[in-house]
């Protein structure tokens, strides 16, 4: 390798983006990568520049350097909207004045790592949300992330990196954006910049190139970056709209593995552009802890842009099941692998081959709990 490669701009416009002149809702542009230190904010900062220089009312909302120095030279002499501040005991957090930006109304505002979890007493709980508010008085805004922050890929990141990603922004953030930009570098290019300190300080680059950053990890982040910005693009399409004739139904009981059920069950209903459904039956009474989880799953499933049901039982579960998937229509049912004891099976029967034998014209994908 003779030198470093700039970042590619991969730039996907979807097909029904708005005039960004005409009224109404605002422009959201995310530049998305795989992984810190590509140059996502790099680039948002260079377009900001630009859009001054065409005359436009553009500032910086919220700016997280993290002190490299690409990107604070990136950002010199660009407007900077003041932050809130928020103290906590004797700690000054500083946020994206939300409220001032109201009141303000810039045509464009730049809105830095939207996975972000604002301090504790905000009026929102995330940044995408803020972001949300901007864009529905008309603000267009500029925004970064990387792709193993969303949602649907949580389980797959986890397993793939070693890292449970905890800061995560819906799906239908993602999706529901005008323009999508990806910003590629190849993994050695991307570690070719962490030796050379231009991602983090000399301390933390051992440790990031042998854990997150190896070139296995970056690979199939790289992969995963590609293809969901293509699928989110292709659901926009006019004939790639989200087809009625597909419906994913989840069924999961109120134990902590079934979030990575519900994630894989988002990403298939991704991959056929389908409805996606989340169930649960309320065999028992339940206890706190299954209630607290079951309010967890609620909001990983309206992540994905699913709808979350708690059935009620009448007889079995596995009929109660059956019931549900035939009333939807439901073409795809996703199941975990069960954790019943022998015995429970043999008095209670056993629900995934109850499903099996009694649907017809269904896909059953029965996932395991390793």
């Amino acid at each position: 390798m003779t030198g470093e490669r700039t970042p590619e701009r991969l730039s996907l416009n979807r097909p029904d983006q708005a005039d960004p002149l005409a009224p109404g809702r605002g422009i959201h542009k995310i530049f998305v990568g795989m992984a810190a230190g590509v140059g996502k904010t790099y680039q948002a900062l260079n377009e900001l520049r630009e859009r001054l220089e065409r005359g436009e009312d553009a500032l910086i909302g919220v700016l997280e350097t993290h002190g490299r120095a690409g990107t604070i030279a990136a950002a010199e002499g660009l407007p900077v909207f003041p932050h809130r501040e928020v103290v906590r005991g004797s700690v000054i957090l500083t946020e994206l004045d939300v409220d001032g930006l109201l009141a303000r109304r810039p045509l464009v505002v730049l809105v830095d790592e939207l996975a972000h979890t604002n301090a504790p007493g905000s009026t929102r709980d995330k940044r995408w949300q803020d972001v949300n508010t901007l864009l529905d008085v008309g603000i267009h805004v500029l925004s970064t992330m990387n792709v193993q922050h969303l949602e649907s890929l949580n389980d797959t990141v986890a397993r793939l990196t070693g890292v449970r990603v905890r800061e995560r922004v819906p799906d239908h953030v993602l999706s529901g954006a005008d323009e999508l930009v990806l910003i590629d570098l190849t993994p050695d290019d991307l570690r070719a910049r962490l030796k050379a300190g231009k991602v983090y300080g000399p301390e933390k680059i051992d440790q990031a190139l042998g854990n997150f950053f190896t070139g296995p990890n970056l690979t199939a982040l790289r992969e995963i970056a590609l293809r969901q910005v293509a699928n989110v693009v292709e659901l926009g399409a006019p004939d790639g709209q989200p087809g009625v004739q597909e419906i994913v139904v989840v069924a999961v009981a109120a134990e902590e593995a079934a979030a990575r059920l519900i994630r894989r069950g988002g990403q298939l209903a991704a991959r056929l552009h389908a409805g996606l459904h989340v169930v649960s039956v309320r065999s028992t009474r339940l206890s706190r802890p299954q209630s607290q989880l079951l309010d967890t799953f609620r909001a990983i499933t309206h992540a994905l842009g699913g709808q979350f049901e708690v059935l009620t039982p009448a007889g079995s579960v596995a009929q109660t099941l059956i019931r549900y998937v035939e009333s939807v229509h439901a073409t795809q049912v996703v199941m975990g692998e069960t954790s019943r004891s022998r015995l429970a099976e043999f008095l209670y029967g056993d629900i995934i081959k109850t499903v099996l034998r009694d649907t017809k014209k269904v896909d059953v994908y029965v996932i395991t709990r390793k």
